[in-house]
């Protein structure tokens, strides 16, 4: 098996520009965001794919619309891709939460997998469900080069997942996915490589 998946994370959303978490709550895209997304399926009509997956939040399903209108594909939504639950957190700020329990804050910087929110989903089990998500997606498509549209913190833990990095240390490793930007990973039989991160679909987009 060898298959080229080409994730991106959503375009901007109205809780960016306060850095607030968005993780189950239905979160719209701006103007901002939306103009993401239509890079993103200007990208993808020059390097063309053979198939879009989706998580089923809306702005995934919205950053990835363009693209599939581009290349005429349907597209594929899979619950496993998802963003992690954030718990007590869920539409506030980290500097929020900190305010109001400071030694909770502290160690979710130090250690965020094995201090996660109060309430969060664990991160040890959304790295699981989405490494899953995406070998399931990968052995569809052997041969194939995928699109798959999901989330900043969910991918990140998957990433340290899948390329042996310790999950505790994704904040560190992986500070931010920029949105819409294109991460290369190539998925062989038995092994996984990572090819490019955070690849803007435009000069601009950085």
């Amino acid at each position: 098996m060898s298959t080229t998946l080409l994730l991106a994370r959503h375009g901007q959303t109205v809780w960016h520009a306060e850095n607030r978490y968005a993780g189950v709550s239905d979160v719209a895209l701006t103007d901002t965001g939306r103009a993401q997304a239509e890079a993103l399926g200007r990208w993808a009509a020059a390097h063309p794919v053979d198939a879009i997956w989706t998580s089923t939040v809306s702005r995934a399903i919205a950053t990835a619309d363009p693209a599939c209108r581009a290349l005429g594909l349907t597209p594929h939504r899979e619950p496993g891709l998802r963003e992690c639950d954030f718990g007590v957190v869920e539409g506030r700020t980290l500097a929020e939460f900190a305010a109001e329990h400071p030694k909770a804050a502290e160690a979710f910087r130090a250690d965020p997998v094995a201090h996660p929110f109060p309430g969060a989903e664990d991160p040890t089990a959304a790295a699981r469900r989405g490494a899953a998500a995406l070998h399931r997606i990968a052995a569809a498509h052997d041969g194939e080069r995928v699109l798959v549209v999901a989330h900043n913190t969910l991918l990140r833990l998957v990433l340290c997942g899948l390329l042996s990095i310790p999950l505790s240390d994704y904040r560190r490793v992986f500070p931010r996915l920029r949105n819409a930007a294109v991460t290369e990973l190539r998925m062989d039989t038995g092994s996984i490589g990572l090819i490019a991160l955070n690849v803007p679909c435009e000069p601009d987009a950085a």
